[in-house]
């Protein structure tokens, strides 16, 4: 099963974890995380994960996910499908950051796209289930 985690759901753990929801979507996404460790997953990377970890002002949280490239079964590049993929989502709303990581997951045939940010969920994108980490521990251990 291959998965996509957008930079949001990777920088969680470094939210405040007072918040109930935000302490669960961690402790899901690091389950994840180890699944991906133990080969259960196949994580995704792109040059949007790339781009966006870059600009991140914590160095050291930039490093800890950059790491995870390594781990991925592939990397997603810039390319003409992902682009006019990403365009249909910016054009029915999503935006442009957002929707590029979608198209990514997409394109590569990802299962599962994985994010922390609630607007994305209501995304409509037919061919990657986009699901917060609680939403999808709770569909993989119905279906395992």
């Amino acid at each position: 099963m291959k998965v996509y985690l957008d930079i949001c759901c990777f920088n969680r753990p470094f939210d405040d974890q007072v918040q109930l929801k935000i302490k669960l979507e961690t402790d899901a996404k690091l389950f994840v995380q180890q699944q991906i460790l133990l080969g259960k997953y196949q994580l995704v990377w792109s040059y949007v994960l790339d781009y966006e970890n870059s600009k991140s002002p914590f160095k050291e949280q930039s490093r800890a996910i950059a790491a995870w490239e390594k781990l991925s079964c592939e990397t997603i590049d810039e390319r003409p499908a992902v682009l006019a993929r990403a365009k249909k989502l910016v054009d029915s709303g999503i935006k442009t950051m957002d929707a590029l990581h979608i198209a990514c997951a997409a394109e590569s045939g990802c299962d599962y796209f994985i994010t922390t940010d609630r607007r994305l969920l209501s995304a409509a994108e037919p061919d990657v289930k986009i699901v917060n980490p609680v939403q999808f521990i709770q569909e993989i251990e119905v279906t395992t």
